[in-house]
């Protein structure tokens, strides 16, 4: 059978998460998709460019807004393996995303803490697509790190 386009899709974002656990980064990984097609992909990358706002979504919706020319999102879907923080949830607010999709929840550090209204009124939210992938990953990563 084959996944359908959200796993798919997900599915590219944990391998930005891949990349970002090989890099010594929190393994978390989106990717932005227009008509059926990724225009962005990014990984953490907070440790290598020493800068705090290199979350994934922010460096993925960056990415999306130069591919297209705008900094509009309405027509676009974000994957990404982590429940956005404060910072990448107002980043989807600004660009007006479409839809996110989230694989694994975030407690702690998540937006939902404060519930969905940090994301625009006509943003779809969906949470668990690969959950247990992206957990499993987030803790094999900080498993390593306290050892």
């Amino acid at each position: 059978m084959l996944d359908n386009p959200d796993t798919l899709f997900m599915k590219a974002a944990l391998l930005e998460a891949e990349k970002a656990f090989a890099d010594d980064e929190v393994p978390v990984g989106a990717v932005v998709v227009s008509r059926n097609r990724i225009i962005a992909r990014a990984h953490n990358q907070t440790e290598r460019l020493r800068d705090s706002t290199a979350h994934a979504e922010m460096l993925a919706l960056t990415a999306a807004e130069e591919t297209l020319g705008s900094k509009i999102l309405e027509s676009c879907t974000l994957y990404v393996t982590l429940e956005p923080c404060v910072m990448c949830a107002g980043a989807c607010f600004w660009t007006r995303v479409g839809r996110v999709v989230v694989a694994a929840a975030d407690p702690k550090v998540g937006f939902l803490r404060f519930g969905t209204g940090l994301l625009h009124p006509r943003t779809e939210y969906y949470q668990g697509v690969e959950a247990d992938a992206a957990a499993q990953l987030l803790r094999s990563y900080f498993q390593a790190k306290r050892n």
